[in-house]
């Protein structure tokens, strides 16, 4: 089969599309026909070397973290899956992923993918809408009636986390760049602040319940955010670079996510985007030859939007 993989860590240089064997599903796992797999941040920096210590990947490595495909073969002992299942999951991060036209998957991190939407476009769903659920409302508990910030609501995350936020029945408002505010208003913000021609701060008039950070910013950039929450609220954040600062004087408490894997909780995602209750936007698909200048686009800080990365045969 095709893959994409890198025999070394450092740029997007390093990942070389290359013919690599089918694997064999074991024990719990099965074999999926990728449909699609995408790119996030952390493949960039399990693919530079920065996360070996979380992430201690063995080389050469298959990138790719969320997966679409349908069941192509089963391992022993899987239960309730059958060849030909379309079905969409997050990968574990340390094995081989889905850059490639097969992948193995553990069949508990698997669920049924949405009837609705192209099945490649449901690669755009797993990891990134796990987050913003787990953020909003396993960390944050956000309830109907608060004020919700997403900062840095212009990427994959954000678009999720606003329309999580909505149906909650919060206010949502969302910073991001003139480019995204038509999409981020479309998917349910009640106001866009354009954070590249504004000061955040100031622009926020009124007590926010939740602050929920997605932005690579400074930590007294984040701190200062951190003001427009009200006593008791909640900041959570994404970004490991950028610790979430807690006000214990105001009693408002700090979260920093982790993604957690949850085949249970995806399937409820899967349902709202069934029921149209949850938009999948897809900025573009590439080819699975492509997925290296993706990364490239990545550490230049001129990638737009969730990118879906194709192989040839789906």
């Amino acid at each position: 089969m095709k893959a994409v993989r890198f025999h070394e860590f450092g740029d997007a240089e390093v990942l070389r599309y290359e013919d690599v064997e089918t694997p064999v599903p074991g024990a719990g796992e099965v074999r999926l026909r990728v449909a699609a797999t995408t790119f996030n941040l952390v493949d960039d920096g399990i693919r530079g070397g920065y996360l070996q210590g979380p992430f201690p990947v063995t080389l050469p490595h298959i990138p790719g973290i969320e997966v679409a495909g349908t069941v192509d073969a089963l391992g022993d002992g899987v239960d309730g899956l059958a060849v030909g299942d379309a079905v969409v999951g997050f990968l574990p991060m340390v094995p081989d992923g889905a850059a490639a036209e097969y992948a193995i998957a553990p069949a508990e991190v698997l669920t049924a993918a949405p009837r609705s939407i192209p099945l490649a476009d449901a690669a755009a769903l797993p990891m990134v809408g796990l987050t913003a659920w787990q953020a909003l409302l396993d960390d944050a508990k956000l309830t109907a009636g608060q004020r919700v910030l997403v900062n840095g609501a212009g990427g994959a995350v954000g678009g999720y986390a606003v329309q999580l936020a909505k149906h909650a029945g919060a206010y949502v408002i969302a910073t991001g760049t003139p480019r995204s505010s038509a999409r981020l208003t479309s998917v349910g913000a009640d106001e866009v602040v354009d954070h590249t021609a504004t000061d955040v701060v100031s622009a926020v008039t009124e007590p926010v319940d939740v602050l929920l950070n997605l932005a690579s910013i400074e930590p007294e950039q984040l701190s200062a955010l951190v003001t427009l929450v009200r006593d008791g609220g909640v900041v959570v954040n994404t970004v490991p670079r950028t610790p979430a600062p807690a006000d214990e004087a105001r009693g408002v408490r700090a979260v920093d996510v982790f993604v957690r894997n949850d085949a249970d909780l995806l399937a409820r995602l899967v349902a709202m985007v069934d029921r149209g209750e949850l938009r999948v936007d897809v900025e573009r698909r590439v080819s699975l030859p492509e997925l290296a200048e993706v990364h490239a686009e990545a550490t230049a800080g001129t990638l737009r939007g969730k990118v879906v990365v194709v192989p040839a045969q789906a």
